[in-house]
């Protein structure tokens, strides 16, 4: 009898960690200060590449699990499945986007993103089956 090597499906099954909100929020929260104003924050051009990247990546991550939980989770045709879909597709334009001198330059652009990210976080945590609380610490 010839000798089998084990398939990929014998492989343990990839462990897979739920997104990290409480970062996501810190992030959106250096950006969307009530109390800063454009000139101040964030105060470096390298700092804001830096969070402009992370909220990128945030985005990316999150807009897909947001939009499966809306497909499987909310009522077929009801607003706020609708609703949660168009959020989902603004959050990847806004990936699309550049800055623009127009609208802010690029701290209008990062906090842009900030608050699409924000209201990401929202609907995950209101869609999880726990209720966000599965969220890394």
């Amino acid at each position: 009898m010839p000798h089998q090597t084990a398939g990929p499906e014998a492989t343990a099954p990839e462990q897979v960690l739920p997104p990290d909100i409480a970062t996501m929020r810190e992030i959106v929260n250096r950006l969307l200060d009530p109390d800063a104003v454009p000139e101040a924050l964030p105060p470096g051009a390298d700092e804001l590449a830096t969070l402009t990247l992370q909220l990128r990546g945030h985005i990316a991550l999150l807009a897909p699990d947001v939009a499966e939980a809306a497909r499987r989770r909310l009522k077929p045709g009801s607003v706020r499945k609708y609703s949660v879909l168009t959020l989902v597709w603004e959050a990847e334009s806004r990936l699309e986007a550049e800055p623009s001198p127009r609208y802010g330059g690029p701290v209008g652009h990062a906090r842009r993103l900030a608050r699409v990210l924000n209201a990401l976080c929202d609907h995950h945590e209101e869609l999880s089956p726990d209720g966000g609380t599965n969220a890394q610490p």
